[in-house]
């Protein structure tokens, strides 16, 4: 409310200092035809007559005609309104300075009749002033319409980053309590591997909890998680299997979306480890060779009939897909997920930052 007093005292001071600076300019320039600058009663008339003239031009064009024909695109009704105000604007000008002030004040002979010279004049004049004005008006509303954009991003982007940490939130959760479930598994058959897994997890959390916290990581960060925790599946999986781990060409100087890998990589080895010595494969591949560009593919064996969870993918998947959505333009990036009957292949590109 305060504001919106603000800007309208605001209004008020700016047409009173418009109106005021168009008296002195004309009050100067009749005195300077006159050759005299002292107070004359006839002069101030004529000023005040002139920019009344001018302020009905200029205000019936900024509250009736732009409003109701240039805003909603009715340029010939404009067109035409606009001519007959600036007509009766300078017939306006004319008629007072002719009648009413005639015999009242010592106006010059010139001004006993009507003047088609005059008329050109002054309908020139208020044409300027409705010009002006109306180029004020245009800025004017450019200006509100760049804060209101701009206070809308601002909503927008403080509702990006509630949902991305509630997203985060979730993240974290979830993969502490797949994590904790692998060693407890191992755990309960007094397996070794035991106190190097907990090591492992308390680095990767440390990633997660601290490394993570901004939208955008360092890609080469990003990657050593991905070792550590590719290393802690290893760890925890009791019979030999085809695990493949490669990166083709160096990994660069970039920025990229933390925590975008682990669902898929987790999800590989939590479905894709049936049991099957002959079968169970995992197959995980970065690609750097394309500039700007990443490329992050991993395929698994699957059981023909793999469990609903698995089809959609559970949390981790449906929240890396909105993540991608809120983090990356349309264009930055491509996911396929394609499932058959005995694989699950995933296959992301990314434009890095």
């Amino acid at each position: 409310m305060q504001e919106i007093k603000r800007y309208t005292h605001l209004k008020i001071a700016a047409h009173a200092t418009l109106w005021l600076v168009s008296m002195c300019i004309h009050l100067f320039l009749f005195f300077y035809n006159e050759g005299n600058f002292y107070i004359n009663l006839t002069v101030i008339f004529k000023a005040l007559i002139l920019n009344a003239g001018f302020a009905i031009a200029v205000y019936i064009n900024l509250y009736i005609l732009i409003p109701k024909f240039l805003k909603q695109k009715n340029y010939i009704f404009y067109i035409f309104w606009l001519v007959l105000l600036l007509t009766f604007s300078s017939l306006f000008i004319q008629f007072l300075l002719l009648i009413p002030l005639h015999g009242i004040l010592e106006l010059p002979t010139r001004l006993h009749s009507f003047d088609s010279n005059l008329h050109a004049a002054y309908f020139t004049a208020s044409l300027i002033y409705v010009a002006f004005t109306s180029f004020l008006k245009f800025i004017n509303d450019w200006l509100k319409l760049q804060d209101l954009n701009l206070k809308i991003a601002k909503i927008e982007q403080q509702k990006l980053e509630a949902e991305l940490t509630t997203l985060k939130g979730q993240l974290n959760p979830h993969f502490l309590f797949n994590s904790l479930n692998n060693i407890y598994s191992l755990a309960l058959v007094k397996s070794d591997k035991v106190p190097e897994l907990i090591l492992t997890l308390a680095d990767l959390m440390r990633h997660i909890i601290y490394n993570s916290r901004e939208n955008y990581i360092d890609l080469y960060k990003e990657i050593g998680f991905v070792d550590n925790f590719v290393a802690m599946q290893k760890i925890r999986v009791a019979m030999p299997a085809r695990i493949k781990y490669t990166i083709r060409g160096t990994v660069p100087d970039a920025r990229i979306a933390p925590l975008i890998f682990e669902p898929f990589i987790d999800n590989a080895f939590k479905h894709g480890m049936p049991g099957n010595i002959e079968k169970d494969f995992i197959s995980i591949h970065f690609d750097f060779t394309i500039p700007d560009w990443l490329t992050f593919s991993i395929e698994n064996y699957c059981e023909p009939e793999p469990n609903k969870q698995h089809q959609n993918g559970g949390i981790g998947i449906s929240n890396v897909k909105k993540r991608l959505q809120l983090l990356y333009h349309p264009e930055e990036y491509q996911l396929q997920i394609n499932h058959q009957d005995n694989s699950h292949l995933v296959n992301l590109r990314l434009k890095l930052k």
